[in-house]
């Protein structure tokens, strides 16, 4: 294939995997239950977020499980659609599958947090880039949660351990690869895009940094105020 005919090839792969994964994160399962079950809007309450948390202190536990199902649904489904579309389009070269995938997982994330069917408003993002995740580097989610679970059997605050898993998540995405042996090129790639995933999630958060410097973010079990 000559090299322009590549180059066509590329652009169009990762416009349609930044585009599909855009649209699936546009789909926000908090937003749809609140509105269409509970006949209000989560994000007009608590934290103002569209995630499980939010959805667990005013709707019920419920409630945040079908949040959080359908968060990492969309999460996986994104990553899995750009693997196949560069697979698809790009059958030999330069850029692997892989990268369709993490490439997904980022633009799934952007439409999570600004979706575009619900005023650009929507979650922090968390849940959806832990099924991107899931979905291209499962043994970095199961370290990660690990790390998660002990934070928060110590805090009980679920956006103290994202915070620390965003910003985790680059570093053991980079030393798995590196203990798989991976190609420079490829580390490089994949540390870039899970440092803008991690970055971004974190930012979503500032204002959950806030009240924890506080001292006032919301503990898991802490009854409504």
């Amino acid at each position: 294939m000559a090299a322009s005919a590549y180059l066509a090839r590329a652009a169009l792969a990762c416009l349609l995997a930044a585009l599909q994964a855009y649209l699936l994160g546009s789909i926000v399962p908090g937003i749809l239950l609140s509105k269409y079950v509970y006949h209000d809007d989560v994000r007009t309450h608590g934290s103002g977020s569209a995630g499980m948390t939010n959805m667990l202190r005013n709707f019920g536990k419920a409630a945040a499980v079908f949040t959080a199902v359908g968060d990492v649904g969309k999460g996986v489904l994104a990553v899995v659609l750009g693997r196949l579309l560069f697979a698809w389009l790009l059958p030999a070269g330069p850029l692997e599958p892989v990268c369709g995938a993490y490439l997904a997982g980022i633009f799934v994330i952007i439409g999570h947090t600004k979706p575009l069917y619900f005023g650009f408003k929507g979650g922090k993002g968390v849940l959806a880039g832990a099924g991107a995740v899931l979905a291209t580097q499962p043994a970095v989610v199961l370290a990660l949660l690990a790390v998660f679970l002990v934070q928060f059997a110590f805090t009980r605050i679920v956006s103290l351990g994202s915070i620390l898993v965003a910003g985790l998540y680059p570093f053991a995405a980079l030393a798995l690869l590196a203990w798989q042996h991976a190609t420079p090129t490829t580390m490089a790639f994949v540390f870039v895009c899970a440092a803008v995933m991690g970055g971004m999630v974190i930012y979503m958060h500032r204002e959950n940094i806030r009240r924890l410097k506080d001292g006032t973010e919301y503990r898991f079990g802490q009854k409504k105020s």
